[in-house]
This record gives structure tokens, C-alpha cells and sequence, in this order.
């Protein structure tokens, strides 16, 4: 007698549906949104720009896991300048972003005083980005240790990239998110591109993987995939409930995508040879049957047409007055 046919199972998502496709539209509005900043930046609208382009696997799940609110028992974001998609998936809408871009006085980080990407949102314990990079790595060790004395489960995240960790800011968060008398509620992420402006990081790192360095601080630490979203939001996941539960430190390194160069100043040209993560996702949802080709593009064209006229109202909004100058630098008058 014949036996049947083994029947293969269909690979099951480890994330429902609806959260596939949520994560799936944000990833193409931040897409769309840096691409449109690049835009404006080659057009003249702008003077420098700098983001996150092939980190959205990453930043949006970051976003979508993070509890939101202000003071110690929210999370807080000491965010760099690669983090849109962050803010986006928190709720944020894209023409904060274009109206940085423009340096225009309706700006709601600086008031058109800033560079592009350095996001700031008091009400979400979102603190304003640097661009001396790195120095957040100083500073999220303060915010941590008001939640350690407070309680609660709110936590301190702080993201920069690979390069970075070669300042001293960084080894002091290790330092004093580690300390055994005091250990801190503090996720740390290494977002590594594999560059450092125009130096690839292959001859500067002697250990193998930055969240090694974590392991001599007796911290919990990981390296991940950050260009498979799937994976990407799973150890987010963990991660930040571990340091919840724990109130100790997580050192957690995603190697993630390039895909327009540094910045402006390296052309902000796309990179042909990176893993986008955003095809990674749709080839994903595709095979899965969870949408249609049809269904993905037309999300791009309802994004790309969004912000289009987003950008289009920001060129026509006023520069900051002259009498604005000191503003969002020292106590703001009342």
C-alpha cells in the first residue's frame, strides 16, 4: 500500500498579520520621506542632509515597542540623527521632518535652527539629537538613573552607530550603566553600518562584534540581523522587557544597511550593493500571500503623494525672524 503524500506546511509568520502590514507602511513612509528630504537637499530647499535610509527594519520596530509619554515612568530616546522612522512609528508626522529640512520657523525641533534629523520632543522624552556624535552615550546614563530611583518600568534607550563607539562617551555609558552597586534600566543600541563616514570599519574594530565590548561590563549583550524585520522587532522585544523586568543594562548590536551614502556631504546617492530592508520585508509579504505587488505599490504612491504635498506646503512656509536667534538654546523667554 502506497503512503501519501508528505503535505509541506506553510511557513508561519512569527508576527500576526496586522502588524506585518502596519510595520510594512511605515517602513515605506519613512522610506519615502528620507528620499523626498534628499530631494529637497539637491533642489536647494535644504543645506545638509542626513538619515536613515536602510535602517527602517530596525527604527520602525524600535518605535512600535517603545511606551510613550513624558517623565520617568515613559521611556525615554536619546536618539542620533538616523532615527525618522523611530519617530515616525511613534506617531510623529513627516512634515516635522521637511519643515527641518527647509530650516522653516514652523520647524517643531529647533524652529528652523537645526540640521536635518536632529529630532526633540519633550512631550515623548524624545531628547534633542546631537550632531557631535555620540555625546547621547554621556548623557542617557542621567535619564536611567532618575528611572532607577523613581521605579516603575520605564526604561532609557540610547542609539548610535558603530563608528561612534570609539569615543569615550560610549565606554562611559558602559561604565556607569554597569555599575554593581547601581546597575541602570538602559537599552543600548549599535546600529552598525560597517562605515564611519568613508572608512569602512573592517580595519578599525578589533573586537568581532561591538556588543563584545559589553561582556567585560557584565551586561547582557547581542548581536542581530537589523535588516530582517521580522527578527528586528523579536529582539527589540526582548531586549527592552528584559531591561524592564531586570532594571539592567542590554548592550544590543544590529547590523543594518547604507543605502544613501553617510550624507549629503558622500552625494546621498543610493548604494546598489546593501541588503534593503525594505524588499527583504516585501518579498516577505508577497510570498506569505500577506499582500499583493499591487497592494505594495500602491502604499509607496499613497505615501509618495502625501509627502509631496507636505513638502510643497513647507517651501512656502516663513524662515525664522532674526529676533528668534536665542531661541531653543537657553531657557525659552515666557
Amino acid at each position: 500500500m502506497s503512503r501519501p503524500a508528505l503535505v509541506e506546511k506553510p511557513e508561519r509568520a512569527p508576527l500576526d498579520r496586522e502588524l506585518l502590514v502596519r510595520m510594512h507602511d511605515l517602513m515605506v513612509e519613512a522610506r519615502v520621506l528620507e528620499e523626498r528630504l534628499i530631494q529637497m537637499y539637491k533642489a536647494g530647499h535644504g543645506f545638509f542632509w542626513i538619515g536613515g535610509p536602510g535602517e527602517e527594519a530596525f527604527n520602525v520596530s524600535l518605535g512600535l515597542l517603545m511606551k510613550k509619554g513624558q517623565g520617568p515612568a515613559f521611556d525615554y530616546l536619546h536618539a542620533h540623527y538616523r532615527q525618522s522612522a523611530t519617530l515616525l512609528a511613534l506617531g510623529e508626522e513627516p512634515i516635522g521632518a521637511l519643515r527641518q529640512m527647509k530650516n522653516t520657523a514652523t520647524d517643531p525641533y529647533s524652529g528652523g535652527r537645526n540640521f536635518a534629523g536632529h529630532f526633540s520632543k519633550r512631550s515623548w522624552n524624545i531628547a534633542p539629537a546631537s550632531s557631535p556624535i555620540e555625546v547621547q552615550y554621556a548623557v542617557a546614563p542621567g535619564t536611567a538613573l532618575v528611572q532607577k530611583r523613581h521605579g516603575g518600568d520605564g526604561i532609557t534607550i540610547v542609539t548610535g552607530g558603530d563608528a561612534g563607539t570609539a569615543e569615550g562617551d560610549f565606554a562611559s555609558c558602559l561604565v556607569w550603566s554597569s555599575r554593581p552597586a547601581n546597575p541602570l534600566p538602559i537599552l543600548i543600541i549599535v546600529t552598525n553600518n560597517k562605515w564611519g563616514i568613508s572608512t569602512a570599519s573592517d580595519g578599525q574594530h578589533g573586537e568581532k562584534h561591538v556588543a563584545d565590548r559589553g561582556k567585560a561590563f557584565g551586561m547582557r549583550t547581542k548581536t542581530i540581523d537589523g535588516n530582517d524585520p521580522e527578527t528586528a522587532y523579536l529582539e527589540l522585544k526582548e531586549a527592552i522587557a528584559y531591561v524592564r523586568k531586570e532594571r539592567k543594562p542590554f548592550l544590543l548590536e544590529a547590523n543594518v544597511s547604507r543605502l544613501y551614502g553617510h550624507s549629503s556631504a558622500s552625494g546621498a546617492n543610493f548604494v546598489t550593493d546593501e541588503v534593503d530592508c525594505l524588499k527583504v520585508m516585501e518579498e516577505r509579504l508577497e510570498q506569505r500571500g500577506i499582500m499583493t505587488r499591487a497592494q505594495m505599490d500602491a502604499v509607496r504612491t499613497r505615501w509618495t503623494e502625501a509627502i509631496a504635498e507636505m513638502a510643497r506646503q513647507a517651501r512656502e512656509e516663513p524662515l525664522p525672524a532674526p529676533e528668534t536667534i536665542w531661541n531653543h538654546i537657553y531657557s525659552e523667554r515666557k
